[in-house]
């Protein structure tokens, strides 16, 4: 956490000044396109890639250093990847990172939990985060994700899961709000953890993105109906009692709330955007993004020879910082979003007197920012 909390003024030179050049803090690896759901809100399973194989992860991994304090490996459907044990562990070997988040639509009951125990006994000293993919309650869940029986088998997982009770593993329960369920936001929210009890409760906006191939879906809910989804939810956080770094996180959600809220109405960085400085993301097939919601490529590993600083710190990658830091881009990502707020001062400032301000005598352990 020091490491992480003394890079903020670098990251703020590296957006005003372009130095120090520095690697991203969090990276998003996207490991396959492959799915094996078909949801109404993103069409991801329909683009293809020569996916990277493990060889190419590890020497994209070394090229990185210590500088990742979090990786999300996603997909698609992460587990789809049986060799997905092998790439965390690579990563963990060459950077250490302190969290390594994974998110799944929970199907692969049979394969996930023996995977997610490997993960964990692996990359000991790293914060395991599972984030189970729920949108809806039962057969509504199903048609959401278009694939009939998905809500029991992530069930299945999720108790497997559970099971397992490793000490650096946080189980989550994700939820993506859209057209489709935020109308039902209160009862799924209430269903899910008084019925599942996850260590985080945690959503995202449906965005219409380059990477989901869901540019005029309209899967976006209305403002105002987002606006009372989580101001239901921002009431619920403010209810519950959080002990240690669940306290931060919690401060943290409540405000990517807020920011959501605004840009549905005002479409602009509401905060400074660090993708491209801080943040980034690895498509399965070695092109490097700033973030996935446009999709730009600044160049592809394997053109490089797996060398990550020669393409963060290229010529395409400073032309499309410029972009990013004139505000001509924005969007409610969620995992840049809690990037972009960790390095902004006011918000620090309000979550660390949200903290000290609010004592609370104990409660239930919840960790996670987001996918």
């Amino acid at each position: 956490m020091l490491k992480l909390l003394t890079s903020i003024p670098l990251y703020h030179s590296m957006r005003r000044t372009g130095r120090p050049r520095l690697l991203p803090l969090n990276l998003t690896v996207s490991v396959t396109y492959r799915c094996n759901s078909r949801c109404l809100t993103c069409n991801v399973y329909d683009r293809k890639a020569d996916e990277f194989t493990v060889d190419e992860f590890d020497k994209t991994f070394a090229s990185l250093g210590r500088a990742p304090y979090w990786f999300t490996m996603s997909g698609g459907e992460p587990f789809l990847r049986t060799d997905l044990v092998d790439i965390c562990e690579s990563a963990w070997r060459h950077t250490r990172p302190a969290i390594i988040n994974i998110p799944t639509n929970g199907i692969l009951t049979d394969r996930i939990p023996s995977m997610v125990e490997s993960i964990a006994a692996r990359c000991h000293g790293t914060e395991v985060i599972v984030n189970l993919s729920l949108d809806e309650i039962g057969e509504r869940h199903d048609v959401i994700r278009g694939v009939t029986g998905n809500f029991e088998k992530a069930l299945s997982t999720y108790k497997a899961l559970r099971k397992l009770n490793l000490d650096n593993l946080t189980l989550g329960i994700h939820t993506v709000i859209s057209v489709h369920n935020v109308l039902r936001l209160p009862e799924i929210y209430e269903y899910m953890t008084r019925e599942l009890a996850p260590d985080s409760f945690i959503t995202e906006i449906a965005e219409e993105r380059v990477e989901l191939d869901t540019i005029g879906s309209g899967v976006t809910p209305k403002p105002d109906d987002y606006a009372a989804a989580v101001d239901f939810l921002t009431a619920r956080l403010h209810e519950q009692k959080f002990r240690g770094i669940s306290r931060v996180t919690q401060s943290f959600r409540a405000r990517y709330y807020g920011l959501v809220k605004r840009f549905l109405n005002e479409h602009r960085q509401i905060i400074p955007c660090y993708a491209g400085f801080a943040s980034g993301q690895i498509a399965p097939d070695g092109d490097v993004w700033f973030c996935c919601i446009e999709a730009r490529s600044v160049g592809n590993l394997r053109d490089a020879n797996y060398d990550f600083p020669s393409i963060w710190f290229g010529e395409k990658a400073r032309e499309l910082r410029k972009r990013v830091r004139t505000g001509a881009c924005s969007c409610p990502l969620a995992n840049a979003a809690y990037t972009n707020m960790l390095m902004h001062v006011p918000t620090l400032a309000g979550v660390g007197w949200e903290i000290v301000t609010r004592q609370p005598p104990g409660g239930r352990r919840q960790t996670g920012t987001g996918d």
